[in-house]
């Protein structure tokens, strides 16, 4: 109701606006030039005002150019990333450079070729030359772009079988993500949701051989230089695996499993200590301590102090809690990979604990209860009795 009533009350302030210029123009003297057919002075004062225009939009594009820099993802941690940031480099340019063309000639033409009662405007019916120019020229800027992209994602994401990459799985669910690493066969056992119950919750079929060494685990953990093979599952909605440090991403559909792989080439600790991220981790603690200072002086903990990590994303809205969905990423060399590796529970072993706890705690059901020795007494007693 309340939206409502300030509609009405600014539509009602517009039609005051618009009556009083009314007014306005009709106070005006018989000398006053009251006609609606632009003259040469606006015909000026409009071309210059589109001069003033585009070299104000130029300069605020310049300076959202060199202000927003280091928004900017870092240095690629893959090894296509490279190949990522080099296309969509060139994507930029040629958009910025088209831009910047047809803006100023639009512009600049516009002051030029400005109403002028002493100028006639020449008349072209047609011009080959012209059309054929600003034809051929796109098609072959974007034939180019096209191409180049083509071969850009057929290199991305063909995964070389014969590298040996490491596979795993990531499961999405809402809202979060888990990951199974396919053991010493390198082989991924199978999996269906039907199989989802206890601890098996990510569906993997307990008859399947290959699945006795599967390990899953909620953090992600992978070796420095060795090509990884991703295989995605979704248990309920669909959802976007984001990589954004890797410059991967590929959506998890359920019913289906998809796959795209890259070769991971900074660990963690050599990103968390580079220049760049060293100056926005220092950019991001000195906002986290000055709102720290209002939440101390309003008996609130303050803030903890903030660490890069490695990060996997979901980048569809995939419910309430979708920005909330994420998992960390640990980068680090393939001794310590193999060392955390070791650590983990295979699927084998996690099934089989589920499988002695449920064992044991039947066998303690089915235990005759002892009864106290008082009772036993006193039904010993009351049988006598009843013999007498």
């Amino acid at each position: 109701m309340t939206v409502f009533l300030v509609i009405i009350v600014l539509a009602l302030l517009a039609l005051t606006g618009w009556q009083m210029s009314k007014i306005f123009q009709l106070s005006k003297g018989p000398d006053v030039e009251s006609s609606q057919v632009a003259t040469d002075k606006d015909n000026s004062t409009q071309g210059l005002n589109l001069l003033i225009f585009v070299i104000l939009f130029f300069i605020l594009m310049i300076y959202c150019f060199w202000y927003y820099g280091n928004f900017y993802l870092p240095a690629a941690a893959s090894e296509h990333g490279s190949q990522y940031d080099n296309l969509m480099f060139i994507s930029i340019a040629v958009i910025m450079t088209v831009q910047v063309i047809t803006q100023a000639l639009l512009f600049y033409f516009g002051y030029k070729y400005r109403g002028n009662k002493t100028k006639k405007a020449l008349f072209y019916a047609d011009n080959d030359r012209l059309e054929f120019i600003w034809t051929i020229i796109p098609v072959v800027v974007l034939a180019g772009l096209i191409l180049y992209g083509l071969f850009t994602w057929s290199n991305i994401m063909n995964v070389n079988e014969d590298d040996d990459p490491l596979v795993v799985e990531l499961y999405a669910k809402q809202f979060s993500w888990t990951a199974r690493y396919s053991g010493d066969d390198n082989t991924l056992g199978k999996a269906n949701v039907r199989f989802i119950e206890g601890v098996n919750q990510l569906g993997v079929d307990e008859n399947d051989s290959y699945a006795e060494d599967d390990i899953v685990a909620t953090e992600l953990h992978l070796p420095v230089g060795r090509p990884v093979l991703f295989k995605l599952r979704s248990q309920d909605v669909l959802h976007s695996a984001y990589f954004p440090h890797f410059r991967a991403q590929m959506n998890v559909v359920p019913g289906m499993i998809t796959q795209f792989g890259f070769t991971p080439t900074v660990t963690s600790e050599e990103m968390r200590s580079s220049e760049y991220m060293e100056e926005k981790v220092r950019r991001i603690n000195e906002i986290r301590r000055e709102n720290s200072t209002a939440l101390v002086a309003n008996g609130e903990s303050p803030l903890d102090s903030y660490e890069f990590d490695y990060y996997l994303l979901c980048n569809k809205i995939c419910g309430v809690a979708h920005y909330n969905m994420q998992m960390k990423i640990v980068v680090e060399s393939p001794e310590k990979y193999e060392a955390w590796l070791a650590e983990q529970q295979t699927f084998g072993e996690t099934m089989a604990a589920q499988d002695a706890e449920e064992n044991e705690a039947q066998g303690q059901q089915e235990e005759p209860i002892d009864a106290p020795a008082e009772v036993l007494e006193t039904t010993e007693a009351r049988n006598q009795e009843e013999e007498n």
